[in-house]
């Protein structure tokens, strides 16, 4: 038996001295006109700028367990963090086939609805024009430093532990007992052996 559906409502503050009760009103009223009353509501109290989002988190896991109809916001970045970030999460409901609705902008990207598909695809190549614009900045940045002669990867620490296992490799040991002894990983106590040989 497939989970009954509901029509989840996103609702998002930036501070704690905000308080989501005008969003959730708006919401409320717009899914009483349509008829939605199985309803489910998501609160976060966070930056928009944050990684992670509780509600949001919690929102999502249950999209992907086939829980959500639809989602409905007040706004578009009430939702993603980024446009990068609300094209992923776009992306994701897309693929779920669940519809993303922005009360107060007039986006809805339901199937019946070719405006807000129309939309949904002008902010996805504008997310994808982003993505390209951040991609082409990091490899000239990368190439910059390259040219003045920045070590590029993460740094180098067999060096700083190379003494301790050699020293323990003097003993007798061999490569297993020094990265147990040492909580070394195998491969990089390995390296160190072969680097000295």
């Amino acid at each position: 038996m497939t989970p009954m559906r509901t029509t989840c409502l996103y609702l998002r503050v930036s501070t704690t001295d905000q308080r989501h009760d005008s969003q959730e009103d708006e919401l409320t009223r717009y899914c009483s006109l349509r008829g939605w009353a199985n309803t489910k509501v998501y609160r976060d109290t966070i930056s928009g700028a944050a990684s992670t989002r509780p509600s949001l988190d919690e929102l999502l896991r249950d999209a992907r367990s086939g829980k959500v109809e639809r989602i409905i916001v007040y706004k578009l970045d009430r939702l993603g963090r980024s446009l990068t970030h609300l094209a992923l999460i776009l992306d994701e409901l897309n693929r779920l086939q669940i519809p993303l609705i922005c009360a107060s902008q007039g986006i809805d990207t339901s199937n019946d609805n070719p405006a807000g598909r129309l939309q949904l695809g002008v902010l996805m190549a504008v997310a994808e024009f982003e993505r390209g614009i951040i991609k082409e900045r990091v490899r000239a940045g990368l190439a910059s430093a390259k040219c003045r002669g920045v070590k590029l990867g993460r740094p180098a620490k067999l060096q700083a532990r190379a003494k301790e296992v050699l020293a323990l490799r003097a003993t007798g040991l061999g490569v297993c007992a020094v990265s147990r002894q040492l909580k070394m990983p195998l491969s990089s106590v390995s390296k160190i052996f072969r680097m000295a040989a």
